[in-house]
């Protein structure tokens, strides 16, 4: 069972990681609500870069993506393809996690396509171009990148 990670994880752990992934995919957030206080990492990510909040918002879910970021989980954090969790939202139509993504800090102009280029690719920008404007976190997603 060779691997292609810098630490070989025992199954366990692999097993656990999984169901985290599974369980934000599914907006479980009683499992979150017990994980992260007990020290579940709040920006982990998944073979292709997916964070819990980039599973959480995709999958269309706020309240969990509220949980995750009030834990210290980066709203910028962009998967392996270079996607942001706030991008994936407007893909998805989900309003309350641009939302919540947006009172979190999330940065519009971050990531390839960003947010605020994802609007008009999908013909959003009444609804949101004017809001990505102005959020807060617009210009700040690029400053934890290397």
């Amino acid at each position: 069972m060779a691997s292609n990670t810098a630490t070989d994880l025992p199954p366990e752990a692999i097993a656990f990681a999984t169901r985290m992934y599974d369980a934000a995919r599914a907006g479980q957030l009683n499992i979150f609500q017990q994980a992260l206080p007990a020290g579940l990492p709040a920006n982990m990510t998944n073979e292709k870069g997916d964070s819990l909040v980039m599973l959480a918002a995709y999958h269309g879910h706020a309240p969990l993506v509220k949980l995750l970021i009030q834990h210290g989980a980066d709203p910028n954090c962009l998967n392996d393809r270079g996607q942001s969790p706030l991008a994936g939202a407007v893909f998805k139509g989900e309003a309350e996690v641009i939302e919540a993504l947006l009172e979190g800090g999330a940065d519009p102009d971050h990531g390839a396509p960003s947010a605020l280029e994802a609007v008009t690719l999908f013909k959003q920008e009444e609804k949101w171009k004017g809001r990505f404007e102005s959020a807060p976190g617009r210009g700040k997603g690029a400053q934890g990148d290397t």
